[in-house]
């Protein structure tokens, strides 16, 4: 009894596909990775870091943060 290659060429092509959906899911995923796809930084994000790194003053940040809350 001689096995036909044909037969088995359905199978070693379902494999490559799950294969292939497998690696997009791993890849287009946005994971939460340090350094990688971080989310972006809201506004007043980005304010209370200037302010804590001192780049701007405590009048500069209030006046920055109400202009902030007055726009949502």
């Amino acid at each position: 009894m001689h096995l036909n290659e044909a037969h088995y060429g359905g199978m070693h092509l379902i494999w490559w596909i799950i294969w292939m959906v497998f690696l997009i899911w791993i890849f287009a995923t946005p994971w939460s990775i340090p350094g990688q796809r971080a989310k972006k930084d809201s506004p007043l994000d980005i304010l209370k870091k200037r302010f804590a790194k001192g780049e701007i003053t405590k009048e500069e940040f209030e006046e920055s943060k109400k202009i902030l809350n007055a726009s949502k």
